[in-house]
């Protein structure tokens, strides 16, 4: 039903001080988000705001992914959303999940193949899940590894990437073990190879010193279906 089309005087109009920054910060944020559909992404975002939670924001507008296997929608920055809403709780519900990703406007057929694919059910292991939608995301096991750094490192964005070796070990090793064309020997054999670059580095990896597995033939058992 259309608003009444009545006359206001400016003395009449009272403004909340707050009220224009509110609305500049949601259009940068939604400039670039660039969520797929406004008005859920919209609803996700003032809520998040009126409870004082994580935005469903990017933290920098986000170029098309040239190596993505399939066209999901998901991309690098809206998978860093994810983690930055729900990393905190290692264990999540799956409801809590299918929230965060309907908010995003996601395909929910992707997300259930994720969710096949690791076995999941309504508990997930948030490290794990992350491992498998870099899967999805990257064309190799490499970039699925590096994708993994750029979500979880500290470091400013654009640099390094550095995460700890140990968090590196359980993703690697979990993704080697899902295709399972990787022995247990030939998974320690690469881990030893990065031990003189960890200890230069104080513990940390970089994509840089495993690019090495580039040469890795990408195994199709870990293919998430269509």
């Amino acid at each position: 039903m259309p608003l009444p089309d009545v006359m206001f005087c400016a003395q009449q109009i009272d403004i909340p001080p707050e009220f224009p920054d509110i609305l500049k910060q949601f259009t940068k944020a939604a400039i670039r988000t660039q969520p797929h559909d406004v008005l859920q992404w919209s609803a996700a975002y003032f809520a998040a705001l009126s409870k004082g939670e994580t935005l469903p924001v990017k933290e920098r507008f986000e170029m098309p992914v040239a190596t993505q296997k399939n066209d999901t929608g998901l991309t690098p920055g809206l998978l860093k959303i994810l983690h930055n809403q729900l990393s905190p709780k290692n264990i999540i519900p799956e409801f809590k999940l299918i929230e965060k990703w309907k908010d995003l406007g996601l395909p929910m057929e992707r997300l259930k193949n994720i969710l096949r694919l690791g076995k999941f059910e309504f508990e997930i292991e948030w490290l794990k899940f992350l491992a498998l939608a870099c899967s999805d995301l990257g064309g190799s096991l490499f970039t699925a590894l590096k994708y993994a750094c750029e979500i979880l490192t500290t470091d400013p964005p654009g640099g390094a990437a550095h995460i700890k070796i140990e968090t590196f070990t359980y993703i690697f090793t979990y993704l080697a073990k899902m295709d399972g064309e990787f022995t247990e020997e030939k998974i320690e054999e690469i881990l030893i190879t990065l031990e003189e670059d960890v200890e230069k580095q104080g513990g940390l990896i970089q994509p840089r010193n495993f690019k090495h597995l580039q040469k890795v033939k990408d195994p199709k058992k870990n293919e998430i279906p269509q």
